[in-house]
């Protein structure tokens, strides 16, 4: 049972004259001066989600709330069950009539094991000109962005051209039922009227020479299938022969959905990825091996790679108790992910796989989601970037992951992922997600409020 939500109402603001905000004025500095602190502030609260049901969102979700209220905000804070925590606030623009833009950001983060990292994963350590911590891009970083450029906005007395809602929620990395799924089924009175949203996994450079770098702009996200696998057979001794053994059935379907390759399907998004990266390499597009020129991709190429088909990957394992005991049943994990499109042709290739003697459940069953590269919020993204960037290029592309557009997107919201960072061309940025060593660079996130600010009052 959900608990009951909490208002933060702060102290307002003194009234001042209204500015509306123009593209054509530079961002505050007052954002700029506070990002890094604040990042630094939030990768210290360990907010680790373990997944079912096992996280704890209470305490970062109470620092960002205490952030808003500090400016005159009215943020609230709604528990799906006790320590799940979101927080939702408002910021008024300067014209009511338009719909309001969703900026929403989640504050748990996987597991880490210090034993592992450099730096300790909820130390927050500058080192490096990088920020270092769990969560640094995955994603504390756009948090901390979103919280300075709103917090300089009310500090300053200007409003953006349209309201914002802004929205940090709970339980991102197992899905979202505790989070945005069960903010958008609760409580859809707080987006209904918003038609456009942004959050992570975009924005960010891939750097083609010092004076062109593509800056992709996530516009679609593939589908989540999480699996749960069971084959059953007969228990017995582990010395008798046995001709209906669980293990040997579980293992040889897991066996034919890791080695399968699903086949190459461009998708509008990927289509217009790779004909810009095309462009911007001076290769040309190969759609009769698409993997090879993926591969020219470099670092990027673990990400891209996973757009241009459905993908299956075996994670978990699990039978028996005893080593000379045949057991009864044997389960496995798989985490299946399909295009937009190709759901129903996906679930038909899984159990093509895996035969009629196993048993599949569904852990996570989402939807894929895509919006065109079009209108006047890529516009505004485009023109944002190349403002404080005049190498930059917008492209679109397709997040082989999964985000909470994917439960805002049910409201009828267009989604984008644009978390703008400019980022050193030698760091491996899509290998820190959920990997050792996370980290930010400073720099990226001083150009990332820039970028947002002007975004905003563009927007």
């Amino acid at each position: 049972m959900a608990s009951e939500s909490t208002t933060f109402p702060g102290t307002p603001v003194e009234a001042g004259p209204v500015t509306t905000v123009t593209a054509a004025q530079l961002p505050s500095l007052g954002a700029q001066d506070e990002v890094v602190d604040l990042c630094r502030d939030l990768l210290r609260i360990d907010s680790t989600n373990r997944g079912n049901g096992d996280g704890y969102e209470r305490t970062v979700a109470e620092y960002v709330a205490a952030k808003l209220a500090e400016v005159g905000l009215e943020p609230t804070l709604l528990e799906s069950e006790p320590g799940r925590t979101s927080v939702i606030t408002r910021v008024e623009g300067a014209d009511p009539s338009r719909s309001p833009l969703l900026i929403h950001g989640h504050l748990d983060v996987v597991a880490a094991d210090p034993s592992e990292w450099t730096h300790h994963p909820f130390g927050g350590e500058e080192a490096d000109g990088c920020l270092w911590g769990r969560g640094a891009i995955d994603m504390k970083d756009m948090d901390a962005m979103t919280l300075a450029v709103v917090r300089d906005l009310m500090r300053t007395g200007r409003k953006p051209p349209r309201d914002l809602v802004v929205a940090f929620v709970a339980d991102e990395e197992a899905g979202g039922p505790l989070g945005a799924k069960w903010l958008v089924n609760n409580h859809p009175g707080l987006f209904a009227d918003c038609t456009e949203a942004i959050s992570e996994v975009g924005g960010f450079s891939y750097t083609i020479n010092d004076d062109l770098r593509l800056y992709l702009i996530q516009t679609a996200e593939k589908g989540m299938a999480w699996m749960k696998l069971t084959a059953r057979g007969r228990a017995g001794h582990g010395s008798m022969l046995s001709s209906d053994n669980a293990v040997t059935a579980l293992a040889e379907a897991v066996t034919r959905v890791g080695r399968h390759r699903f086949p190459v399907v461009l998708t509008p998004t990927v289509h217009q990825f790779l004909d810009a990266v095309g462009e911007a390499l001076g290769i040309e597009i190969d759609t009769d091996d698409l993997e090879t020129t993926v591969a020219k991709l470099g670092a990027l190429a673990r990400m891209i790679g996973a757009t241009i088909s459905n993908t299956a990957n075996p994670t978990q394992l699990n039978a028996g108790f005893k080593v000379n005991v045949i057991p009864g049943e044997a389960t496995a994990g798989i985490d299946g992910r399909f295009l937009p499109g190709h759901e129903d042709e996906f679930i038909e290739q899984i159990d093509n796989l895996i035969g009629p003697d196993i048993r599949r459940e569904w852990v996570v069953l989402d939807r894929a989601v895509e919006t065109p590269f079009e209108g006047p919020m890529v516009d505004a993204m485009a023109a944002a970037l190349r403002a404080e960037d005049p190498g930059a290029r917008a492209v679109p592309y397709m997040l082989s992951g999964g985000t909470d557009a994917k439960s805002f997107s049910r409201l009828g919201i267009r989604c984008f992922g644009f978390s703008p960072l400019r980022l050193p061309p030698d760091l491996d940025f899509s290998g820190m997600f959920h990997g050792v060593d996370e980290r930010v660079p400073t720099d990226a996130l001083k150009f990332g409020v820039r970028v947002l600010d002007r975004f905003l009052a563009a927007s």
